[in-house]
């Protein structure tokens, strides 16, 4: 399990996920990163093959490390050293993939990446993969040098083992990420696929002492309330974070 010291005062690591494709998971994620920066420290975390979140939040132009930076990062990342090479968006920092270098996070830098996150910043959200939580991510991951940030007690950069995505391969970033994380929240426009899927998701999320809650989100074509969508998912529902225009942190 990832491990650290966060400070005090935030909401620890918290993942957010759709039910399934276009539930507004990011969006919900950047919202939340957005209201949790306004109370203290905040980091916004990508951890998919992209869009990335430096393209959705229009941060292309902005300097900062980027996942395939960090690639090479093995052992105690030194969490003041990292925070200073974020991006920012407003109040809030993001470690965002690259359209550029498309692919999901370094899986063998992603455990000891999150750890210095939580030691830097009171509240970590990540914008969580879904594929890779059901074991099906298929992305290849480009792993390179780590952009600066000592490393101490490490490897030096580059891949280990076969490129993912080879044959029998199974996403190593799904229980690195949710064992990271101390809260869930569920993305889950109120229909009746985003209800299956929640439901698929559910069993595999909840343990370990982890909380794991709903964010229903409309209109809801069929007419389910937020409470049925609740009960048929067999979640509580969560407060939803509200919404944030870009750069508005």
């Amino acid at each position: 399990m990832v491990g650290g010291e966060r400070p005090a005062g935030g909401a620890g690591v918290v993942g957010v996920l759709g039910a399934r494709g276009g539930a507004g998971a990011t969006v919900t994620a950047a919202a939340l990163a957005a209201e949790l920066a306004r109370r203290g420290t905040a980091v916004l975390v990508d951890t998919g093959p992209g869009p990335s979140l430096d393209t959705v939040l229009g941060l292309e132009a902005h300097p900062g490390l980027r996942w395939p930076d960090l690639g090479g990062a093995r052992g105690a990342v030194d969490p003041v050293l990292l925070a200073g090479n974020l991006m920012r968006w407003g109040r809030c920092a993001v470690l965002p993939t690259d359209d550029a270098r498309p692919g999901p996070p370094p899986a063998a830098a992603l455990a000891d990446v999150l750890r210095a996150l939580r030691s830097a910043y009171g509240s970590v959200v990540l914008d969580l993969d879904r594929a890779a939580l059901l074991g099906g991510g298929r992305g290849p991951s480009r792993e390179s040098g780590a952009g600066g940030v000592p490393v101490e007690g490490g490897a030096p950069g580059g891949p280990s083992g076969g490129p993912p995505g080879g044959p029998g391969h199974q996403d190593a970033r799904g229980p690195t990420l949710l064992a990271a994380c101390s809260t869930v929240l569920v993305v889950v426009p109120r229909d009746v696929p985003a209800v299956a899927g929640a439901r698929l998701l559910r069993d595999g999320l909840v343990g370990d002492g982890r909380r794991v809650g709903l964010v229903a989100r409309g209109p809801a074509p069929g007419g389910l309330g937020v409470e049925e969508v609740a009960a048929a998912v067999g979640l509580p529902v969560a407060e939803q974070p509200g919404p944030r225009d870009r750069g508005d942190v």
